[in-house]
């Protein structure tokens, strides 16, 4: 099955679009896709999986990215995906972190792509969602487009798997951090557009550096899809932007209503004792980036995480009054 088709998404980035981040996003963008964190098979198959799978209905479309290089188990997570209603699993073959290779998964695993053509036909096996795969262009001092295709063609022939999203930059698994990893290496996304052309039956996303709505458009006279990844967290409010510019049809709710939403939402989140609306409240520091006021609402939220909900919730709505 073709994985679900838009244009723009958000990128799957660990310790920041959890639920919570999604939601608000969500409220910013109707139509652009959404991914989780990654999330490790052992994480889902050894501990209690609703921690790591509950959502709201409202984050609909998204996507589940997990960790793992054995076939069986991503096949099971891939059935708790589907059990829990996600739109897309997606296989994480990019990341570099130290962690994550010694799991043997993430980038390193471009260096077996049978094993990777194995992993995605059992999970496409177990379900009939779409199952993806993010990638970067190549590992260490490979050549880049030979090995890109290498590890396209083997799973392509191994698997029933046609979309792919291309962070269009080499992975040093030694001697850079993630950071780096994300800074380092150069962008090519001419090697992303040539796969593209090359492979026009193959969906192909590209990810990496996109920071604005003109490059956004850009891109997508190339690509089938864009991903965005810090700078939708960072200035969150790029996000609707892209979604008024791309979907002009879709109605989109005022900055005062999404700010009243997110009152409403870490209300009713705060019922669990152990919850704080802080959880919530800092993935939208970001919220008015670039505007006047910003540094004032940064520290405001920032001295609020420790104090009680319902001043929280006051700043808020008093906030959101003073956009109307």
């Amino acid at each position: 099955m073709p994985a679900p088709f838009s244009p723009v998404s958000v990128a799957p980035m660990m310790d920041w679009t959890d639920r919570h981040c999604r939601y608000f996003h969500r409220l910013l963008a109707p139509d652009i896709h959404l991914y989780t964190e990654m999330v490790t098979t052992g994480a889902l198959l050894h501990a209690d999986p609703s921690r790591f799978l509950d959502f709201d209905a409202a984050e609909h479309p998204i996507a589940l990215q997990l960790g793992g290089s054995e076939p069986a188990d991503l096949a099971a997570c891939v059935k708790l995906a589907t059990q829990w209603g996600y739109d897309e699993v997606n296989l994480n073959c990019g990341c570099p972190s130290d962690r994550v290779q010694r799991g043997r998964f993430g980038a390193c695993l471009m260096a077996e792509p049978d094993l990777v053509a194995s992993c995605v036909q059992a999970m496409q096996d177990a379900t009939d969602i779409p199952v993806t795969i993010k990638c970067r262009i190549a590992i260490d001092d490979a050549e880049e487009w030979p090995f890109l295709t290498r590890f396209i063609d083997t799973i392509v022939a191994g698997s029933a798997n046609r979309h792919f999203i291309i962070h269009a930059r080499k992975a040093w698994l030694q001697g850079l951090s993630p950071k780096e990893n994300r800074e380092v290496p150069p962008l090519r996304y001419d090697i992303a557009a040539r796969v593209k052309q090359e492979y026009p039956d193959l969906t192909i996303a590209v990810n990496g550096g996109i920071a604005s709505l003109a490059a956004t458009r850009d891109h997508l006279k190339v690509f089938d899809s864009v991903m965005l990844g810090r700078a939708a967290y960072q200035n969150p409010w790029l996000l609707r932007e892209i979604q008024q510019d791309l979907w002009p049809a879709t109605p989109v709710l005022p900055m005062p209503d999404v700010l009243n939403r997110m009152a409403d939402y870490i209300q009713e989140w705060v019922t669990i004792p152990e919850r704080r609306a802080h959880n919530v409240t800092r993935h939208m520091l970001g919220l008015f980036q670039g505007s006047r006021g910003a540094r004032a609402w940064r520290q405001t939220l920032s001295h609020l995480q420790t104090a009680p909900t319902a001043q929280t919730i006051a700043y808020l709505r008093e906030t959101a009054q003073k956009h109307r």
